[in-house]
């Protein structure tokens, strides 16, 4: 089981690289990108960066090779507003996470019949009762 100071300091590394990708880069092989989640080792010495990158495979990985390039930027970025002994060391990996939802629900939509709409019922037509002009009733009732 992994300890709660290496959850923080997984949380505290999102937060730093996710904001420095926003803000700081300015690569242009870097866009579209989301840090998902960060795996830290228990010695604090290494981390993996999880990120989703929209895009074709070609842009994913011409993505995930500008983040690896930027790798000792943003650990700079860590080691300024997270004090540790050590500064872990960042590798990006691909997350398939999204791609793979995606892709289980366009196979249950083929798989699994649609619902019917129930919202609308066209054969069931419910008369109005009330005249446009002045809300009075339409039998004569008033």
């Amino acid at each position: 089981m992994t300890s709660r100071r290496v959850l923080k300091v997984a949380q505290a590394i999102r937060e730093v690289v996710s904001m420095a990708i926003l803000t700081d880069l300015r690569d242009p092989r870097i866009e579209n990108v989301t840090v998902t989640f960060v795996e830290v080792s228990a010695d604090l010495r290494h981390s993996k960066v999880h990120v989703s990158v929209m895009g074709d495979e070609k842009q994913q990985q011409l993505c995930l090779h500008g983040l690896q390039n930027s790798a000792g930027y943003l650990q700079q970025k860590v080691s300024n507003r997270i004090d540790l002994r050590y500064t872990p060391r960042l590798k990006f990996v691909l997350d398939q996470g999204v791609k793979n939802a995606i892709e289980i629900t366009r196979i249950l939509g083929e798989l699994l019949p649609e619902k019917e709409d129930t919202t609308s019922t066209p054969n069931h037509h419910v008369p109005d009762t009330t005249s446009p002009v002045d809300g009075a009733s339409v039998d004569g009732e008033h």
